[in-house]
């Protein structure tokens, strides 16, 4: 049995122009990123037959998997990232990239200590292995962190990965 994990293609969404953003205009950039188009790549899908698909219900997502895979695509709300949210009330400028790091970190932390995260992920899982069959999954990078974590406690075999690349497949076996 093949697991495909993919992180969805990037985003049409390019960074902010102002060197230092409010906590506002961050929210409100992810807020543009949530809706932006993806930017078309290219994936080899290893010549494997892949029976389904399962995709989070974020649009990004969402097309990819339709992009890449020609038959019924699965739509699955656990499969989806959380949404970033900065908590900041003070009003304060800072680096957007800094502000990716803050959020990158908040969400880490967030999802290590979330047993309803890991639950859901679980129980969704269970549910696309029930086929026994070969499958691909198209989520996001943080989700597949955790899936691949789950994976290897189920016995499947596969890359390690730090920070998934969009649009690349990561095989699992077992």
């Amino acid at each position: 049995m093949k697991i495909g994990l993919m992180r969805h293609f990037k985003v049409d969404k390019p960074l902010p122009e102002k060197r230092m953003i409010t906590p506002t205009e961050v929210n409100l950039w992810y807020q543009e990123y949530e809706t932006a188009a993806i930017v078309d790549g290219k994936v080899d899908l290893g010549n494997i037959e892949w029976k389904n698909c399962f995709s989070s219900d974020l649009s990004r997502a969402v097309s990819t998997a339709k992009k890449i895979y020609n038959g019924n695509i699965i739509v699955m709300e656990e499969l989806r990232e959380l949404q970033p949210d900065l908590f900041v009330k003070r009003n304060i400028k800072l680096p957007f990239v800094l502000w990716l790091i803050i959020i990158r970190v908040r969400l880490f932390i967030f999802y290590r200590l979330t047993e309803d995260f890991r639950r859901k992920l679980s129980v969704a899982l269970d549910k696309i292995l029930e086929s026994q069959e070969d499958v691909l999954i198209v989520s996001h990078g943080f989700v597949m962190i955790f899936m691949r974590r789950e994976l290897i406690k189920r016995g499947f075999k596969g890359p390690s990965f730090k920070s998934p690349v969009n649009g690349k497949l990561y095989i699992f076996e077992k």
